[in-house]
């Protein structure tokens, strides 16, 4: 092998064009020849050529079927080779037919060789471009093995360990934590990672459906069971036979249906509304609360049998707050992500971002923190995000006392307005005048009585 040279198979049964291709490509590239299927299966055996030119008729002008065939057996051993075919005149038909089978591109006889270089060229840089893509896309997938969970601190390695230990198994999984600390995220992982990845996962929370509704939603009913049960409806479980099945907010569910769910635990058959008939079904629970049900149970609000049999293996979802470093690389994350598809390249955080985003008590977890870099992105008038971006605002707009009067919340309105007007128009004071419709006099006596200055907004 030479380094730096791609290698091209010919195949011709003429020896003559064969070498005609030889002595045209050679300089460039590391050229390999061959007469016939078993000489071209054995020379991308040895080589494995980034792109093959391939006669279409190997025994004759009349016979195409042995060349076709020949394409999809290259692709076959070597998915990334590109495969041009030569034809004879006036084989379009059979031209298209190869393009079909996975042909990259098509010539006719006699070859043009300057055109030929050409098609050549932008074959291999086409390879290239879909190696490097298929490349990177193992990179991604290898440095975020749980899908859309991201995470570098100890707690939630403790996380991903989880559902690598639990993934492989059948046993119920319950999932509690706060809103936003993503329990469904989790749930999907723990899917994808199991036997059943091949199989149905369907969600549904439990405290987003009425209660006269979640029965029919989760068991099904038959046609004419109750009123507007105009035909037969097959409910979530039955639809995630051989699957996995997620009860979001499990704590929002009523008594009377946690009795028909614990029941369904137990024998794993379903009957639908208004059928005498039961089907058994295989598939996988996996519960999640933003309730601590132990207290629900104290409380009477949640049966004490059900918790244990969900709870099999149970972990909780540690809170944003409680994640250290994984709330700036999580920003990051965000902003890489979402400034791409907003077409806002460069955007980055300041010190002072990132110290508010380090400070802040993330409430709604996550999905707050998401909510609030994209955002950023929006509001975002520089390269540089500043917390005013992210909606924390500046601390001297908080009053120390309440409650205050209405003069004082006029001046913090016109305080905050100015100042925002001012770093839009990177404090260029003849254009705040126009836009906020007062002098350059009155403008630099506002400036002063508000104690603004241009070093707070660089």
């Amino acid at each position: 092998m030479i380094m730096g040279k791609e290698h091209i198979l010919i195949v011709d049964d003429e020896q003559g064009i064969r070498d005609q291709l030889f002595w045209a490509l050679n300089t460039a590239y590391e050229v390999h020849r061959a007469a016939d299927p078993a000489e071209a299966m054995a020379a991308v055996e040895e080589h494995q050529p980034a792109l093959v030119i391939l006669d279409i008729n190997l025994r004759g002008a009349d016979d195409s079927r042995e060349g076709i065939d020949l394409i999809g057996q290259i692709i076959d051993k070597e998915p990334d080779t590109k495969v041009i075919m030569v034809t004879a005149h006036g084989q379009r038909e059979n031209a298209l037919q190869c393009i079909q089978r996975g042909a990259y591109d098509f010539f006719s006889k006699p070859v043009d060789i300057e055109a030929l270089k050409v098609v050549i060229s932008r074959g291999l840089y086409l390879r290239r471009l879909e190696m490097e893509h298929r490349r990177l896309q193992r990179e991604i997938a290898a440095s975020a093995p749980f899908g859309d969970i991201v995470g570098i601190s100890p707690a939630m390695r403790r996380v991903f360990g989880f559902i690598e230990t639990v993934a492989g198994n059948d046993y119920t999984v319950l999932l509690s934590g706060e809103s936003g600390t993503g329990k469904e995220l989790v749930a999907r992982a723990i899917h994808r990672r199991s036997p059943r990845q091949e199989h149905t996962f369907e969600a549904i929370n439990c405290g987003a459906i009425p209660e006269n509704l979640l029965e029919s939603e989760l068991f099904g009913f038959e046609k004419g069971s109750f009123t507007d049960a105009s035909q037969r409806r097959i409910g979530r479980l039955e639809q995630a036979d051989g699957g996995t099945i997620f009860l979001d907010e499990i704590g929002e569910m009523p008594l009377k249906l946690q009795v028909k769910l614990l029941r369904f635990i137990e024998d794993r058959t379903v009957q639908r509304i208004g059928s005498n008939e039961t089907k058994e079904l295989n598939l996988r629970i996996v519960a999640a609360s933003n309730r601590d049900l132990k207290e629900e149970v104290e409380a009477g609000n949640f049966r004490e049998d059900l918790f244990y049999r969900l709870s099999v293996l149970h972990i909780d979802l540690p809170p944003l707050r409680e994640r250290g470093e994984d709330i700036v690389f999580l920003a990051n994350h965000f902003l890489g992500r979402f400034s791409e598809e907003n077409n806002r390249k460069g955007l980055r955080f300041s010190t002072r971002a990132v110290q508010e985003m380090e400070q802040a008590p993330w409430s709604g977890n996550v999905r707050e923190l998401e909510n609030r870099v994209k955002r950023a992105i929006i509001m975002a008038q520089e390269t540089t995000i500043e917390p005013e971006d992210l909606g924390f605002g500046r601390p001297e707009a908080v009053p120390a006392v309440e409650p205050i009067t209405l003069q004082q919340v006029r001046e913090r309105a016109e305080s905050e307005h100015l100042r925002r007007a001012l770093a839009a128009h990177k404090w260029n004071i003849s254009r705040v005048s126009r836009e906020m419709e007062v002098s350059r006099t009155t403008l630099y006596e506002l400036i002063e009585k508000y104690g603004l200055r241009r070093d707070d907004h660089d």
